[in-house]
């Protein structure tokens, strides 16, 4: 962003701290790989809509848990870093991210425990604002749905790939879960 002031150019950084912050590599590529994550997790729901999925990322790459075969994590992965990359940055947000679950914790049990203030000591006082603290939690959750997607795509993911590529694809076995590192670089 450019401004003048009597005639001279000033250079703004193009980035608030907030970003700034979340542009440092670490918490970037958390982010990255948070973002290809979710990518792949809708992509594989898609093909294979009976099968729980669950993901885990860091800033190493990521993990999919689930029974599939690791040829469609190959392509899922692909897929999911070629439409990021050609600007579907929508596929980086997931409904059931564990910041969406998170953000619903905090604001139910803030809301419940909020409406317990000033109860009463008898167990009889507590069951009677019952009510109230149930009412609370359920406006926070719902104030949760849309604050959760919102925090996933300003805080913990980014659909913005940069440098970000596969490096590997590791499976894991443990009893009958099956586990994928997908490990990245960038």
């Amino acid at each position: 962003m450019r401004d003048q002031i009597e005639g001279k150019s000033l250079n703004y950084p193009a980035t608030s701290s907030k970003r700034s912050f979340l542009e440092q590599p670490l918490l970037s590529r958390v982010r990255r790989n948070h973002g290809l994550e979710h990518a792949t997790l809708h992509i594989l729901a898609r093909r294979h809509p009976r099968v729980g999925l669950g993901g885990h990322s860091d800033s190493g790459g990521f993990w999919v848990i689930g029974n599939v075969p690791i040829e469609e994590v190959h392509q899922a992965v692909e897929e999911a870093l070629g439409r990021l990359r050609k600007g579907e940055t929508d596929l980086a947000i997931h409904p059931h991210c564990g910041t969406n679950f998170v953000t619903a914790g905090v604001l139910a049990g803030t809301a419940a425990g909020l409406a317990m203030l000033g109860a009463g000591q008898r167990t009889r006082d507590k069951f009677e604002r019952l009510p109230l603290a149930m009412t609370l939690a359920t406006l926070a959750l719902i104030l949760a749905q849309p604050l959760g997607l919102w925090l996933q795509e300003r805080i913990t993911t980014s659909g913005e790939m940069g440098d970000l590529h596969v490096i590997e694809i590791v499976t894991n076995r443990r009893g009958g879960l099956t586990a994928y590192r997908v490990v990245t670089r960038g």
